[in-house]
């Protein structure tokens, strides 16, 4: 891992970070109907750390999916949310680590993850991870 900073002045480490932050694993229950049916999922007071800056980050996670056998405990998804809190972690890369947690704990039909993070400096960012099952 490159530890040397960018012309931008992050490393490749901050940005590869992702990997090596520890989360709590996100629990299930067995979905009780075998048909397609969508669950949402919103998380209005997401925070987290710019990786660059120390500053925080503030945002909506919001997760839409179609379960196959499996469906997502809230409780467990709440207290994995709260331990991004003092992550230093791009944006790009919660939406898709959210997305990768989510995927490995109840392997659904399709899932999006979207991240609608509060203007910083005048810019707003939406980042939009989807994932689909092979059939």
């Amino acid at each position: 891992m490159n530890k040397t900073a960018t012309k931008f002045g992050y490393t490749q480490g901050q940005a590869q970070s992702v990997k090596n932050i520890k989360l709590p694993d996100i629990e299930a229950w067995e979905n009780q109907y075998n048909r397609d049916y969508t669950i949402m999922i919103e998380h209005p007071e997401f925070t987290s750390v710019c990786p660059k800056t120390g500053l925080p980050d503030f945002g909506t996670i919001t997760i839409e999916y179609i379960p196959a056998k499996l469906c997502l405990e809230l409780k467990s998804l709440k207290y994995y949310f709260l331990q991004y809190r003092n992550c230093g972690i791009f944006m790009e890369n919660i939406a898709n680590r959210i997305l990768d947690d989510v995927v490995k704990a109840v392997k659904p039909r399709t899932c999006t993850v979207t991240a609608d993070f509060t203007p910083r400096g005048g810019l707003s960012s939406v980042i939009i991870a989807r994932h689909k099952a092979r059939k």
